[in-house]
C-alpha cells in the first residue's frame, strides 16, 4: 500500500535491467511510457528528463538486441486532464491522447516497432468507471468510496472515447510516420477464458453473451466497425452510437490484436434484477455469473464467439492479424522452497508455451 515513486526503481537501475534481460535471453521487452512523465500536464511542452530516460532505455534494449514493444497508455493519464475535463469521460481526451502519441512516434519511432495504444481497454474501463475498484475509482455505488461517478453510463461512454483515441492515434501512424518508420499498432485487451458452467442451452447462451460483453465490446468495432447486437440491445441509448465516418475509422485500426490474460471462468445464467440493486451498470446488463480462477498447467485461451472455438480471440479476428499475448503467468507464494527451486512456474510456462505452439498449428481446431 505505499506509493509509486521508487518501486523497483527501473528509472535508475535501466542498464542493470536491460543487462539481466540479455543474460536471460529475452528477445523483447514490452513497456508502458508514462504520459505524465512525458508531458507533464497532459498537452504542450516535453519533460527532457523524461524524454531522454525513454530515448536513453530504449536504445539499450536495441544495443543488447531487445525488441521494444511500447504500451501508449497503461492507466495513467496526466492529473490535470481529469481535472480539467474529466479525462476519458470527456471527447476532448481523444485530441490530447493523439497529440501525445504523436510525440512519441517522432520521438522514439526509429527504434519502436510495435506501438499498443491501449492497455486492456475493458478491464480498465469496468474497474475504473463502473466498479470504481482501479484509477481513476468512479462509481456510482454506496460504499465504494467512489466520490464520482455514474456506472450506468461512464463505463460505455469510456469504453467508446478510448476507441474513438486508439482509431485516431492509428489513422495517424498510417498517414504520417509508417511509411518512413515501418512498425505497427495494436489494441491490448484482458481475455477470460470463459466456458459454460453445465451443459444447459441457457449457460451456452450465457458464455456467448459474456464473450460479447467482455471483448466483442471493444473487438467488434475494431474488426466489424460496430458494436455486438446483445449489447445494443441490453444497453439501449446509454451505449454510445458510431456515426458513419466513426466506423470507418475504428474498423481495421488495428494492425494487432494483443490479449493479456490469467483467469480462466465459468458461466452460469443469470438475470440480475436492477431494481434490487437499484444500479444499472455493466454487470447488470451482462446478467450471468462470473466464476473465475488461475489457468491450469497447458491451458490456452479460448473464446466461443460464435464462429467456432479457436485460441487467443475472435477466429476472423485471426485471419486478419497477428496476435499477441502480451501477459500470462502463474500466481505463486513467495517461500523459500521457491527461491531455492522454481520448478511449478517452469512447468508451468514449458506446458503453456507447448499449449500455444498446438494452437498455432491448429491441433486445437
Amino acid at each position: 500500500m505505499d506509493n509509486g515513486d521508487i518501486a523497483c526503481d527501473g528509472y535508475h537501475k535501466y542498464k542493470e535491467d536491460v543487462k539481466l534481460m540479455a543474460e536471460t535471453g529475452l528477445r523483447a521487452f514490452r513497456f508502458s511510457i508514462s504520459w505524465s512523465r512525458l508531458i507533464l500536464n497532459g498537452r504542450g511542452s516535453i519533460n527532457p528528463k523524461g524524454l531522454q530516460f525513454y530515448k536513453n532505455f530504449i536504445q539499450e534494449l536495441v544495443r543488447h538486441g531487445i525488441e521494444p514493444h511500447v504500451t501508449l497508455y497503461h492507466y495513467d493519464h496526466p492529473q490535470y486532464l481529469e481535472d480539467d475535463y474529466g479525462g476519458w469521460i470527456n471527447r476532448r481526451i481523444i485530441k490530447d491522447f493523439t497529440a501525445y502519441a504523436d510525440v512519441c512516434f517522432r520521438e522514439f519511432g526509429r527504434y519502436v516497432k510495435f506501438w499498443t495504444t491501449i492497455n486492456e481497454a475493458n478491464i480498465f474501463t469496468i474497474g475504473g468507471y463502473n466498479d470504481g475498484n482501479s484509477p481513476p475509482g468512479r462509481c456510482s455505488f454506496p460504499g465504494r468510496n467512489c466520490l464520482l461517478g455514474n456506472s450506468s453510463t461512464e463505463t460505455y461512454i469510456v469504453g467508446h472515447n478510448l476507441l474513438l483515441a486508439h482509431a485516431s492515434v492509428s489513422r495517424l501512424f498510417k498517414q504520417k510516420y509508417k511509411d518512413i518508420q515501418g512498425g505497427s499498432v495494436g489494441f491490448s485487451l484482458y481475455a477470460f477464458d470463459f466456458t459454460p458452467s453445465t451443459s444447459s442451452k441457457d449457460d451456452e447462451i450465457a458464455t456467448q453473451r459474456a464473450n460479447d460483453f467482455y471483448l466483442g465490446w471493444m473487438l467488434e468495432p475494431v474488426i466489424y466497425g460496430h458494436y455486438p447486437d446483445a449489447m445494443k440491445k441490453t444497453v439501449g441509448s446509454r451505449l454510445p452510437v458510431f456515426s458513419e465516418e466513426e466506423s470507418e475509422q475504428v474498423k481495421g485500426s488495428s494492425d494487432f490484436i494483443e490479449t493479456i490474460h490469467y483467469l480462466t471462468a465459468s458461466v452460469t445464467k443469470n438475470e440480475m434484477n436492477p431494481s434490487l440493486s437499484r444500479i444499472t451498470d455493466f454487470n447488470s446488463d451482462l446478467g450471468v455469473s462470473i466464476n473465475s480462477s488461475f489457468f491450469s498447467e497447458g491451458q490456452v485461451c479460448w473464446f466461443s464467439m460464435g464462429y467456432g472455438r479457436h485460441p487467443g480471440v475472435y477466429k476472423a479476428a485471426l485471419w486478419q492479424s497477428p496476435v499477441y499475448i502480451l501477459e500470462n503467468g502463474k500466481i505463486m507464494k513467495q517461500d523459500l522452497e521457491l527461491q531455492q527451486k522454481d520448478t511449478p512456474r517452469i512447468e508451468y510456462l514449458e506446458a503453456y508455451i507447448g499449449a500455444v505452439l498446438k494452437a498455432v498449428s491448429h491441433d486445437y481446431m
